[in-house]
């Protein structure tokens, strides 16, 4: 099986982590554990790089470290596990890397802020991914979550 686990520095991604580390066997599991930064803006002048994001080198740095960290996490519990960081929209990265390289199921967790306003102002990774995944989507929450 291979699993997209979605990870930022949240506590629904540290359950996401967990229901992968717990729910899935090792020895037939590869994750890859993927972070995705975005831009301030989606689109560069034209005479620029469209990677080019000095502003996101900061993010860059710990993004590295929370995806390797997550790896070798999964990899002293036996699975196979690749970190990457990409860069670009949050949602349509998960969606088309998913489709790409090709996961069976995308592990993600959610925010749960809820309520349709919020939803419709802020928009919602969780509900987009599992609305246009190519594949079986988990959405994880923290205990805190529930209990809200």
């Amino acid at each position: 099986m291979k699993i997209l686990l979605c990870v930022d520095s949240s506590e629904n991604s540290e359950a996401a982590v967990q229901v992968v580390a717990t729910q899935y066997p090792p020895q037939k599991t590869e994750v890859r554990v993927f972070h995705v930064l975005q831009p301030v803006t989606l689109s560069a002048a034209p005479q620029m790089d469209p990677m080019y994001t000095p502003e996101l080198a900061a993010e860059g740095s710990e993004a590295r470290k929370l995806v390797d960290r997550v790896a070798a996490q999964l990899r002293n519990a036996g699975f196979k596990a690749q970190p990457v960081v990409a860069k670009g929209d949050i949602r349509e990265s998960i969606v088309d890397t998913a489709e790409q390289w090709p996961a069976d199921l995308i592990v993600v967790g959610s925010h749960g802020h809820g309520g349709p306003l919020r939803r419709i102002l802020l928009g919602s990774v969780a509900e987009f991914v599992a609305r246009q995944a190519p594949c079986s989507v988990l959405i994880a929450r923290s205990d805190a979550a529930r209990s809200k």
